[in-house]
């Protein structure tokens, strides 16, 4: 058995664009195996494990995910995550992944194909809301995908947001107020926030929303009037009904299963679709295992390795 360390830096992220894809893409045809999540609730946080089989890549396995959301005044990264691979033929355990990285990058991934499929223009003005590794996984992975004419950035601490678009100075990026960022085409909002942030009046015909940060129970972010009148897709149904941005519209009755347009898979396969050019679309993101899967594929073949034996 293996255990990898700093498998995130080698890997490219068109190719994990493409392998999150095509994930989906297996998903949408039901050829996946992959409870939901199982959450544990911690004082200060919480960790999930995921587990998945992905017979198109061969490969199953489990993740452990913690979310603290107060960890950064301490100096760790709000999410930390470890990935253990299995023998499909045995379940002998082969590897054991540091997959902190890879979770902001296969989450990145996935936002920058909902955008790419429900977008429909190639060229945007991308919004984003918060300024954390995700924020910044999401831009990158995006500007693979889409061409990035503008870039505008809101976070509650001002420094966090200077420093943010200093980093992405490259796409003529600035920080605005949280309204001014909403005029956008494509949105990506990234907190753990319990209260909606983004208000139905400034979001405009056409726009598409990738709502990220909601991923646990009690978490939201948009206004659910948005939700109500926006085609909103997901990454899985059960998940999110449970803790993505549409579990607390739900529980106050704001917002239906039926309400659910489709999955992104079946979006990704051609099942469902944007209803058209003037269309408000979601992409509701909970994080699914067999992107964990996918992207760990990827990183046995890069990565330091130090051999563990087992049994």
């Amino acid at each position: 058995m293996e255990y990898l360390t700093d498998t995130d830096q080698d890997l490219d992220i068109g190719l994990v664009n493409r392998a999150v894809e095509a994930a989906f893409a297996d998903h949408g045809r039901g050829e996946v195996q992959m409870p939901p999540k199982v959450y544990v609730t911690l004082p200060t946080g919480d960790f999930r494990t995921m587990p998945a089989y992905l017979p198109s890549l061969s490969i199953a396995g489990v993740k452990i995910v913690n979310v603290h959301p107060g960890n950064p005044e301490n100096g760790l990264p709000t999410v930390m995550a470890l990935t253990i691979i299995l023998d499909i033929d045995t379940g002998r355990p082969v590897a054991i992944l540091n997959a902190t990285r890879l979770t902001d990058m296969r989450t990145g991934s996935a936002g920058a194909v909902a955008a790419k499929y429900l977008f429909p223009k190639p060229e945007v003005v991308l919004g984003v809301v918060g300024t954390g590794r995700q924020a910044e996984a999401q831009v990158l992975a995006t500007a693979r995908e889409l061409k990035i004419r503008q870039l505008k950035v809101w976070s509650r601490d001002p420094t966090h947001a200077e420093r943010f678009a200093e980093r992405f100075r490259e796409f003529d990026c600035t920080v605005k107020s949280l309204e001014r960022v909403c005029d956008c085409d494509v949105l990506v909002t990234t907190t753990p926030s319990r209260t909606p942030l983004i208000r139905n009046e400034w979001v405009h015909e056409g726009m598409h929303i990738n709502a990220i940060g909601a991923d646990a129970p009690g978490k939201q972010e948009l206004d659910p009037a948005i939700l109500v009148r926006a085609q909103v897709f997901v990454d899985d149904p059960a998940q999110a009904v449970h803790s993505g941005e549409i579990n607390v519209p739900i529980r106050n009755g704001l917002f239906f299963m039926q309400d659910i347009s489709g999955t992104i898979g079946e979006v990704v396969i051609g099942r469902k679709k944007r209803r058209d050019r003037n269309a408000v679309t979601v992409f509701d993101s909970t994080g699914l295992a067999i992107q964990d899967l996918a992207i760990a594929k990827i990183a046995l073949q890069h990565g330091k390795r130090i051999d563990l034996s087992f049994p």
